[in-house]
């Protein structure tokens, strides 16, 4: 053990005791996004995007990550992570810190956000408080639309426990045989081809005395609807005639959903992944059960005995599951209920660009008015959503696509949108004769089956579609353009933080640089070679990447820090991510810490360092900012000795992305895109309306104005400066 110059033990920095659970620092996260859904100054359809963003994210946390700990537990895993805990430990810690939340969850939608929407003339009745009118409209609904697609299964000795689907609603129901007195068993799925929540005519006004139920005052009404299983419940007697249907419960399923693909031994990866994904469709074994808290035991025991689970896995609730269903709200044409709109902005420079495809054949390199020439000029930073997506990155591979001069476009594909002008421009830049690659990322969790679909058909239209490195995830947002200009070639390139997905770049917050400088052209130039060929390409110009020189370069980075600060030239680390979960770059921000050097860290999500823990990381603050927009972006600043560093890439500070992922992050050369980094990282860091200050034992408290304290949003700050520029 290392002594100090004091003659006292230097603190051993793998202690579990310095350490938080990944697990339920993803859960203190959770928290935070659900609070959103409590928070007066929320609109209330905002606040039922919450609740719902909440359920699917613990949707895709039990179906992966406690998926993963059960499958541990199986293979009798003993090996505790950094915390200390071990699989078993996680599971009881997770189930004790996850039910009181999901409580709350339910009996804010239950008591307060229901009788908030009824105030709204968003009526979102029970089948029991429908007028007589409206109960025989659903009754006509059932028969002609809900009725033929049921299918009820019984359970006795000639039709064994059906299959429950993953992440399904169902029916437990209840039956008697009026001959024989006996009781017997059935499950009805509520069928996900129908809306969850029948619209029903309208009404015009909607009045309190027709549903005393709801103590609300007489509203015009702008929607009224029901819940689809109560409609179903409500008219059961249709699907066992000749029986009395004696009861019925909700009943939910969740299933392990992660794939398992040996890609060493997989003659053709994309088959491998298809036939994965029709094993996932069915789902493995039960990880959940959210079920109704009045369900009797027997009813209850049998379910739990026929899926597998224990007590630990069972949620009751209160009222309606599945509440990821009420993001259908947000379509609701009531603006005024919603955050204000964001228009994204043109970056000045591009305003008086030309429109693409007009310069094609310009061939005065100095003077044409187009993209590539100010990309010679200068670089370009982007901001989205602050920033148009369609304006810029959009715009830059789609002029590529359509550019005589231009000779080759080379891109990583993680995740897109469903309908992707990015893919149509690249199949029309290879229909245009243009060498055209493309890595498709197969394995991109959730989103395998539509990168098949778009690797085939870029594949059909003359792409060439590779599928990356076996063992890794290929997680780095790059587009290299490559382009004759008279007797040279040049390259253009983006390199961005977030996925080429028009859709999501609205909503998360994503830098992008782009640029034409030639070191790091000529790097990107040598990744595409290690990705599609068999380059072992080990050092690279300017780039760092995973898993090859990235975290090496991040640690000598830190312990660099620490040495300017050792010798009187300041030390300050500024990390923005998503992520903080590897114990090794935490243990160098401790000693970093104990140097004496500033550390502020901004991670949205999961950030198992403990800040503030005396000797240890006096000097660490962690924020985390939860808003309208999710915090997406990756900056690392270093103030190195005066020379400030500043980097933007793909990677978190996790295992995975450091040792399993090819991710890549870019250093800025200009001063004035490094001076506009470090003023988003300030907005952040100065931030009192949606940050959130972490404590040593891994709570949150969220900032409040001060008395006579101004507001300060970073989003809200980043959008009006978007708008004034």
């Amino acid at each position: 053990m290392v002594k100090r110059r004091s003659g006292k033990a230097a603190p051993d920095l793998s202690d579990p005791q310095y350490y938080l659970s990944r697990e339920l620092s993803w859960l203190e996260f959770n928290r935070r996004v659900l609070h959103e859904a409590l928070d007066q100054r929320t609109p209330l359809l905002e606040a039922l995007k919450f609740l719902a963003i909440f359920s699917t994210n613990l949707d895709e946390y039990f179906m992966v990550r406690v998926a993963a700990l059960k499958q541990q537990i199986e293979a009798q895993v003993t090996r505790r992570s950094p915390d200390g805990r071990s699989p078993e430990a996680h599971l009881s810690a997770i189930s004790t810190t996850l039910q009181p939340m999901v409580e709350q969850q339910h009996r804010v939608f239950t008591t307060d956000l229901r009788q908030q929407m009824a105030q709204a003339g968003i009526w979102l009745l029970d089948y029991g408080d429908l007028t007589p009118t409206q109960q025989t409209y659903c009754r006509d609904y059932f028969e002609e639309q809900i009725f033929p697609v049921l299918t009820p299964l019984a359970v006795d000795p000639g039709h064994p426990f059906p299959y429950i689907s993953n992440l399904s609603l169902n029916l437990a129901v209840v039956v008697q045989d009026p001959r024989t007195q006996q009781t017997h068993f059935a499950r009805v799925k509520v069928p996900r081809v129908l809306p969850r929540f029948i619209p029903l005519p309208e009404l015009g006004e909607h009045r309190l005395e027709e549903h005393p139920g709801q103590s609300v005052d007489p509203r015009p009404c702008h929607w009224v609807g029901v819940p689809l299983e109560q409609v179903i419940a409500a008219n059961l007697s249709a699907l066992f005639p000749g029986m009395v249907v004696q009861a019925h419960y909700d009943f939910r399923i969740t299933r392990n959903a992660d794939l398992a693909v040996e890609e060493d031994e997989a003659d053709d990866l994309m088959l491998a992944i298809e036939q994965e994904l029709r094993k996932r469709r069915r789902g493995g074994s039960a990880v959940r059960m959210e079920i109704q808290r009045a369900t009797p035991g027997p009813v209850r025991a049998m379910l739990m005995e026929e899926l597998g689970l224990a007590d630990i896995d069972v949620y009751d609730v209160d009222g309606l599951l599945g509440l990821s269903d009420l993001m259908t709200f947000m379509a609701l044409p009531l603006d005024d209920l919603k955050a204000p709109r964001w228009t994204p902005t043109v970056p000045p420079a591009l305003e008086t660009l030309s429109p693409p495809g007009i310069e094609a054949g310009d061939t005065d390199l100095e003077t044409a008015d187009d993209l590539f020439s100010l990309l010679r000029r200068q670089d370009q930073l982007l901001h989205h959503p602050y920033h148009s997506f369609q304006a810029t990155v959009q715009r830059f591979i789609t002029q590529a696509a359509h550019d005589p001069q231009v000779l080759a476009i080379k891109m990583t594909l993680y995740r897109t949108s469903g309908d992707s002008p990015i893919v149509t421009a690249l199949i029309s830049a290879a229909e245009n004769g243009k060498q055209v690659t493309v890595l498709v990322e197969l394995k991109a969790r959730f989103d395998e089956e539509n990168n098949i679909n778009w690797a085939r058909k870029l594949e059909q239209s003359g792409v060439h579609v590779v599928y990356g490195l076996v063992g890794l995830k290929t997680h780095s947002k790059v587009v290299l353009v490559v382009r004759r200009e008279g007797e040279r070639i040049q390259r253009y390139y983006h390199v961005g933080t977030g996925n080429y997905n028009p859709k999501t770049a609205r909503v998360y917050t994503d830098l992008g640089l782009l640029s034409a400088r030639d070191d790091i052209g000529a790097d990107i130039s040598d990744l595409f070679n290690y990705l599609t060929g068999y380059s072992r390409q080990q050092v690279y110009r300017q780039l760092l990447v995973a898993p090859l020189t990235l975290r090496q370069r991040l640690t000598t980075l830190i312990e660099q820090e620490i040495a300017f600060h050792q010798n009187g030239q300041g030390g300050r680390i500024i990390v923005k991510m998503n992520s903080l979960v590897d114990p090794d770059l935490i243990a160098l921000l401790y000693r970093a810490s104990q140097a004496g050097v500033t550390v502020d860290l901004i991670v949205r999500g999961i950030c198992c360092l403990r800040p503030g823990l005396p000797g240890i990381s006096d000097t660490i603050r962690v924020i985390s900012i939860v808003g309208q927009l999710l915090e997406h972006s990756r900056i690392v600043y270093f103030h190195h000795g005066g020379e400030e560093m500043v980097l933007l890439g793909s990677a978190d500070w996790m295992p995975r992305n450091l040792d399993r992922r090819v991710e890549v992050m870019v250093p800025i050369a200009d001063a004035g895109l490094k001076g506009e980094l470090k003023t988003i990282l300030d907005l952040c860091l100065e931030d009192n309306r949606q940050a959130w200050d972490m404590a040593s034992d891994g709570r949150y408290v969220q900032r409040c104005p001060q008395p006579e304290e101004p507001t300060r949003s970073a989003q809200a700050q980043l959008m009006e400066r978007a708008k004034q520029a």
